[in-house]
């Protein structure tokens, strides 16, 4: 998630262990180690553009690093804090602020390799939006509370916030299920695969996209007291013979859309009027497939020069008023469920 949540909910966790003399210094501790995970966003290439993929979010966010990474952050704050704070207290500070990134993250869609090095498999429960003010002012107001008060009743407020809200995710994602399938059977077709995901900063606005047979179909699924279904787009699945019969098997061009065929866990789409091999996963309006990135590919490059990354995050007026619609349930049809 967004900076700000990861810290905010690396300091409530850490606060959980403090007393009211040392909540303040605690809850810093916790906010940094809460941040240290996605230090791995130094680690980048400037010739190779799926460096940061592959990293990003990989070690540094396994369950089974955490006891190093927490003294890692232990190592650096302790000379700072040693006289008020002993090396014991500033470690289970620290172990509990670093502990939530990694989870937290696995419950987006991005994709955490929580199980490193034992599983490359990108963990995506999909149950929160990578954005979700929602989720994070309640936890930033509570959290300031326990600071400005002193009173570690508050910490345990945010603590239960984060945990209801997600558990809210997890059920709000079981229902969008069930509409998507549905929607998928109206069109007499059984999805082979179906992911989906919350639109940015809600619950009740989902993004769903399923396989059947050669294409992907994406739509947006709102799930609010009652369930309906914003129709979108196909897309054929991405296929070298069909998109880029021309490329050379063993050209790095090929070997870097392997390498991004991982990162978004097969769901590639090929964009013709851009030569781009897109992530099907992220677009700005959840029922349209409009990529936010991909790898441009040329197949005049040279053997060994990789495919350049490109990115379209931009959201145009008229895009965010269509949004808004999506989540009102404005041009959306009524399900029975």
């Amino acid at each position: 998630m967004d900076p700000i949540s990861q810290g905010t909910v690396g300091a409530a966790f850490a606060q959980s262990t403090a007393n009211k003399n040392n909540i303040i210094k605690i809850g810093i501790i916790g906010f940094l180690a809460g941040l240290a995970p996605d230090l791995d966003v130094f680690i980048r290439s400037s010739t190779d553009p799926m460096l940061s993929l592959e990293y990003h979010r990989q070690f540094t966010h396994s369950l089974f690093f955490i006891p190093f990474g927490a003294l890692i952050v232990t190592l650096v704050i302790f000379p700072l804090v040693k006289k008020s704070l002993s090396l014991k207290t500033v470690y289970v500070a620290s172990f509990f602020g670093y502990t939530t990134h990694g989870l937290l993250d696995a419950c987006t869609s991005y994709g955490t390799l929580l199980f490193w090095p034992f599983s490359n498999e990108r963990v995506t429960w999909n149950n929160i939006s990578v954005v979700d003010p929602i989720f994070t002012i309640p936890v930033l107001v509570l959290v300031a509370t326990a600071i400005i008060t002193r009173k570690l009743l508050f910490s345990f407020f945010a603590i239960g916030w984060m945990t209801f809200y997600l558990l809210l995710g997890f059920v709000q994602y079981e229902r969008a299920f069930l509409v998507a399938n549905d929607l998928a059977n109206s069109r007499g077709h059984t999805p082979e695969r179906l992911t989906l995901k919350p639109s940015f900063g809600n619950l009740i606005l989902w993004k769903s996209i399923y396989q059947y047979e050669e294409n992907f179909h994406v739509d947006a699924i709102r799930t609010a007291l009652s369930s309906t279904w914003c129709l979108g787009e196909s897309i054929r699945m991405f296929d070298y013979q069909y998109h880029l019969p021309n490329l050379d098997i063993d050209s790095q061009q090929r070997k870097d859309i392997e390498r991004f065929r991982w990162f978004s866990q097969d769901y590639l789409g090929f964009d013709d009027d851009k030569n781009l091999v897109t992530d099907v996963r992220y677009s700005m309006i959840p029922n349209q497939i409009a990529p936010m990135w991909g790898l441009v590919i040329d197949v005049k490059r040279g053997m060994k020069e990789h495919a350049i990354w490109w990115t379209s995050r931009g959201l145009e007026q008229s895009q965010l008023s269509l949004f808004k619609d999506m989540l009102s349930g404005k041009n959306c049809i009524n399900n029975q469920r």
